[in-house]
């Protein structure tokens, strides 16, 4: 009983670990989404792609917990979307096109 319990708790913390960074870095995405909007930096085209690709990244964490763990494989493939969300947003800042 004790070991089943204690399996539990630990898969809960890596679980709420993962989960966490996972949103930490959706919400920064987010926000360099939004100040590159307001600096002029991406086109509201680009920001409509970037937004879409970040509920992709959500839809792929929704169906990760869906089972109520994450596995490692299920949080690389989250992890890889982020990464290329991220450089996504990284590109379209710095393309030279601007809302002005």
């Amino acid at each position: 009983m004790k070991k089943k319990f204690l399996s539990a708790a630990i898969a809960f913390v890596i679980f709420a670990g993962a989960h966490a960074q996972t949103n930490v870095r959706q919400d920064n995405q987010e926000n360099r989404t939004e100040n590159g909007v307001q600096s002029g930096e991406l086109t509201r085209r680009e920001q409509r792609r970037i937004d879409h690709q970040q509920e992709n990244v959500q839809k792929l964490e929704n169906k990760a917990k869906k089972d109520g763990v994450v596995t490692d494989k299920e949080q690389a493939r989250i992890n890889a979307a982020q990464n290329r969300s991220s450089r996504s947003i990284a590109r379209k800042k710095h393309n030279g096109r601007d809302s002005n």
